[in-house]
C-alpha cells in the first residue's frame, strides 16, 4: 500500500467532529496568538479579510457539503502558514533567525538567497495544499471525472492565484504608502506576480499528480474514467447552430 494511501486510512478511523473541533480549537489559538501583537496591525487586518470571508463561506456550505478530514486538514495548514506571514508580514518573517538559533546557519547563506522568501513558500502551498479540497468540490458538486477532475483543479488554482495579485494590487493603490507595500510584499522584484502565480500552479500541478498516482493505484476504473472523460459526446457544434435550435424550439 502507497504510504499516502496508509495516510488516508488513519485519517478515516479518527471521528470526523473530533477532526474538526481540534483543528478548529488549535486554529484559532493560533489566530488570536498572532493577533495580539503583529507587527503591523494594519496589514495584519487586512490579510485577514480574505480569511474571514473564507471560514465565513466554508462554514455556510459545510451543512450541504462537508469536505473530508483530508482536505479540511490541508486547510488548516495553509492557514497556519498564513496566519504566521499575518503576523510578521510576508516579507518580514524570521525564517533566518530561526535557523541561526537551531541549526547555527541560515537558508540565506546555504542557499545564496537575497530576499526573504516566506511569501513564496506560501503561494507555492496555495496550489499544494488547496487543490486537493478544490477537487473534491468540483468532484461533488459539478460531477468532473478523469482528467477534469485533475484539470480543473490546477485551471481554478491559476485563475484564483491570478485574482488574488490583482486583488494585492488594487490594495496597494487604494492604500498606498507603507501599508501598501507591506501588503503587497514585492521587496522590489519587478517579476514577483508572476513568480508567485507560477509557484502556486507548480504546487498544484504537484498535487493533482499525487492524487492521480494514488487514484491509479486505488481505484480499478481510473483508466476508463480517464478515457472517457476525454471522449467526445457531442459530435455537432455547439455553437451558432446550437443556439439557432435553441431559438427555434423557444418560439
Amino acid at each position: 500500500m502507497l504510504p499516502s494511501s496508509s495516510v488516508l486510512a488513519a485519517l478515516a478511523r479518527i471521528p470526523y467532529t473530533r477532526t474538526l473541533t481540534i483543528l478548529g480549537v488549535l486554529f484559532a489559538a493560533l489566530t488570536v496568538a498572532l493577533g495580539i501583537a503583529p507587527w503591523h496591525r494594519a496589514d495584519w487586518v487586512l490579510e485577514n479579510v480574505l480569511v474571514v470571508a473564507f471560514l465565513g463561506a466554508a462554514a455556510l456550505a459545510h451543512r450541504r457539503m462537508p469536505l473530508s478530514r483530508l482536505s479540511w486538514l490541508l486547510i488548516f495548514v495553509f492557514l497556519c502558514l498564513h496566519e504566521l506571514g499575518a503576523h510578521y508580514t510576508y516579507s518580514e518573517v524570521p525564517y533566518d533567525e530561526w535557523c541561526r538559533a537551531l541549526f547555527g546557519w541560515t537558508l540565506a547563506e546555504k542557499l545564496g538567497l537575497e530576499r526573504n522568501h516566506f511569501d513564496r513558500l506560501v503561494h507555492f502551498c496555495y496550489g499544494l495544499l488547496l487543490a486537493y479540497p478544490v477537487r473534491e468540490m468540483f468532484l461533488r458538486v459539478g460531477d468532473a471525472k478523469g482528467f477534469w477532475g485533475y484539470f480543473l483543479p490546477l485551471d481554478l488554482t491559476m485563475s484564483t492565484s491570478m485574482l488574488y495579485e490583482l486583488i494585492e494590487w488594487a490594495v496597494a493603490e487604494a492604500f498606498g504608502g507603507e501599508l501598501g507595500a507591506a501588503y503587497l510584499g514585492t521587496q522590489g522584484d519587478e517579476w514577483d506576480a508572476h513568480k508567485d502565480m507560477a509557484l502556486a500552479s507548480l504546487g498544484a500541478l504537484i498535487a493533482m499528480t499525487v492524487t492521480a498516482l494514488v487514484s491509479r493505484h486505488l481505484d480499478r476504473d481510473f483508466a476508463r474514467e480517464w478515457s472517457e472523460s476525454l471522449r467526445v459526446k457531442h459530435s455537432r457544434p455547439l455553437g451558432e447552430e446550437e443556439a439557432e435550435r435553441l431559438r427555434r424550439s423557444k418560439t
